[in-house]
């Protein structure tokens, strides 16, 4: 090989090394400025000035997408921020959802996901409790106009009273359904938030094999959905069968059976109250009286853990 063609060679070489080095510089500079903006972002969110973070955030989006999805994190966490006055619990929802849909595999999914779920049940919590403060003013009210029904009203209240003062100590994320106690109890982070004596199944020994035989389920369900205009006043459905209760069905030959719920008195049959728990009368159901299960239904959301023992 002659001397100019060394030069020529050498000279590409080295245009090929400057291009790599250019790129390195580039992408180093872009991770520097992400991560200076997100420092600012974060330095602004720490002195209070949430609105200002919140830029700094959505230019991070804007600017360098690859690490939108803390971007969009952090803005959840701010727009749900109890010190926040501007908080908007639907726009952190926002945020949340954007961040599981455009960065599937991001480190942020899975906090995001526990994030949605607890401002969604905050938000019910939130809901229900301005909708019964709204009502107990609305019966003070009516107290003050009706002096001969002062003493029914303010039963009534001290009960709507109660409920809230059961929502303040958290929605309940568990139902404890004991059958030999005849007991069903409403956990909230393990601690107790009330307990409820109940009926069962007209054959309550044993776990549910088959439909018709009237005995009440064992194992491990949700609640996944709600009638509020019940032929038992009011119902909270659970998830039977699950896995192992179609599985036993199957090897038995037989249906599962279904429509397993915790519900109040049959209508027409509500002024038996508490006596119904005398006696096991459901066809596989789990029975509280109707003002019970009123006060159940408000504490239970869709998706609550219920486990029933035998």
């Amino acid at each position: 090989m002659d001397k100019k063609q060394r030069m020529t060679d050498g000279h590409g070489y080295l245009f090929f090394v400057c291009i790599i080095l250019t790129s390195i510089l580039i992408s180093g500079c872009s991770q520097f400025q992400v991560r200076s903006t997100l420092k600012e972002a974060n330095d602004l969110f720490s002195q209070g000035n949430y609105g200002a973070s919140l830029n700094a955030y959505e230019q991070v989006i804007k600017e360098y997408p690859p690490a939108g999805d803390r971007a969009f994190f952090e803005m959840g966490i701010i727009y749900a921020h109890p010190g926040n006055e501007q908080k908007d619990y639907r726009k952190a929802l926002e945020c949340f959802q954007k961040l599981i849909k455009d960065y599937p595999e991001s480190t942020y999914r899975h906090d995001s996901e526990k994030m949605i779920l607890h401002i969604n049940n905050v938000m019910m919590k939130d809901e229900r409790i301005a909708a019964q403060q709204a009502l107990i003013e609305t019966l003070r009210q009516e107290v003050k106009r009706k002096g001969k029904e002062v003493v029914a009203q303010q039963k009534k209240i001290e009960a709507l009273e109660q409920k809230v003062l059961l929502m303040e100590q958290g929605m309940a994320d568990k139902v404890l359904i004991e059958k030999k106690e005849r007991r069903l109890t409403l956990l909230s982070n393990e601690q107790v938030l009330k307990t409820y004596k109940i009926a069962l199944g007209g054959n309550p020994n044993g776990p549910k094999e088959r439909a018709g035989d009237k005995k009440t389920p064992e194992g491990t369900y949700t609640i996944d959905s709600r009638n509020k205009d019940s032929r038992y006043h009011m119902s909270l459905h659970i998830s039977y069968p699950n896995e192992k209760d179609k599985k036993r069905a199957k090897e038995l030959g037989v249906s599962p059976g279904g429509d397993i719920m915790i519900h109040g008195i049959k209508n027409g049959f509500s002024k038996v109250g508490g006596l119904h728990a005398g006696f096991d009368w459901t066809e596989g159901c789990i029975a509280v009286t109707n003002e019970e299960i009123e006060e159940i239904e408000t504490l239970v959301p869709n998706g609550t853990i219920v486990e029933i023992r035998p």
